[in-house]
């Protein structure tokens, strides 16, 4: 089979390779699209032994063959599936490995390109917000409504991938209001939103005092802010300080990455999605067949994509538009169809 490997500087070759084998808990899936995430070209520039590694995570396809203990997947299922990170058999290649606990059935009305956006992202922000913040989960709510935050949730960084599944996963939640910061997908964003219910837009673009100042306006009078989810911190560290000011006059605490910046009077931590291949397996196996209801019932959308051409060989292509920046509520996927080397176009590269 063909596989794409990621080298720090961000550069990736094509070359041939056996197709991996399930052990009995996984299952192999012939991968029609894979979706990329950040990570992927950062985990090359952090960690030398992953440098020159097949570091995709997202797939979905059709399974090819599954392990002896599996009982939910059988060949010609339709899935998509959360790769264990760093592993080997990534899914930046014709065929890749899954656990069973990370896959999960596709309806007949989600493609491929759409179901690809979901695994990593959407399950990032039900681990931020049900395990690390929290936050009562769907059931949870509708027996005990009063264990809903009456000020709401900040998602800071709506537009993107993570951030704009915490949004449909809060309001499944029934979690209201949302108070959504983005920039440039502002337009995309209220869509996820229910007005009705208070949620609002805030543009990051604005001076900090004026985002500040919008979140606050936007909790219910006589109540305070007490979670924030933050999806951008990495990036700006205006996002949790803007975050951090609105508690302080709050006096109140929540939850976003951690930094030196913020006050001890804010709690703090990090989500980890790749927890949910050990310690939370038990979390993830149950979110991830939410995912599949949510789909079914019209309680998830995937989040918009951008096809990048060429395939596995436009994986570069892919990662460097995220290392640049340029995505804007848009989740970059690849058909591996599209790789001119299945094609008979090109040689494989090595």
């Amino acid at each position: 089979m063909l596989e794409a490997l990621v080298f720090s500087p961000l550069r990736v070759t094509v070359h041939r390779t056996t197709i991996p084998q399930p052990r009995e808990n996984e299952v192999l899936i012939q991968v029609a699209v894979a979706g990329t995430n950040p990570k992927d070209w950062k985990v090359p520039f952090w960690r030398e032994r992953d440098n020159g590694t097949n570091q995709g995570d997202d797939m979905a396809g059709v399974v090819a063959a599954v392990g002896a203990a599996v009982t939910q997947f059988k060949p010609g299922d339709r899935v998509a599936a959360f790769h264990q990170m760093m592993t080997p058999a990534g899914s930046y290649a014709e065929y890749a490995l899954a656990a069973d606990h990370a896959t999960f059935h596709l309806p007949p009305h989600v493609s491929f390109e759409a179901a690809a956006t979901i695994p990593l992202a959407a399950m990032t922000a039900a681990l931020g917000l049900f395990a690390s913040l929290g936050l009562p989960e769907p059931w949870v709510a509708r027996f005990h409504p009063d264990r809903l935050p009456r000020g709401g949730i900040v998602v800071y960084g709506a537009a993107s991938a993570v951030g704009a599944y915490a949004v449909q996963l809060a309001r499944w939640a029934g979690i209201h209001p949302i108070i959504a910061v983005a920039g440039n997908g502002i337009p995309f964003v209220q869509g996820l939103l229910d007005p009705a219910r208070g949620d609002v837009v805030v543009d990051y673009r604005q001076p900090n005092d004026h985002v500040v100042r919008d979140i606050r306006n936007a909790v219910p009078p006589g109540q305070r802010l007490e979670y924030a989810f933050d999806a951008v911190s990495e990036k700006a560290k205006s996002s949790y300080r803007n975050i951090c000011q609105v508690f302080a006059t709050q006096g109140q605490g929540g939850d976003v990455l951690d930094d030196p910046d913020i006050p001890p009077t804010v709690h703090k931590s990090y989500t980890m999605v790749g927890s949910v291949h050990d310690k939370d397996k038990d979390f993830g196996y149950a979110w991830f067949r939410l995912f599949e209801l949510g789909l079914k019932d019209g309680l998830l959308a995937p989040h918009p994509h951008t096809v990048v051409p060429g395939g596995l060989g436009g994986v570069e292509e892919a990662l460097r538009n995220l290392k640049e920046g340029k995505a804007s509520a848009t989740k970059y996927v690849v058909r591996i169809a599209d790789t001119k080397e299945l094609s008979g176009e090109g040689e494989s590269k090595s």
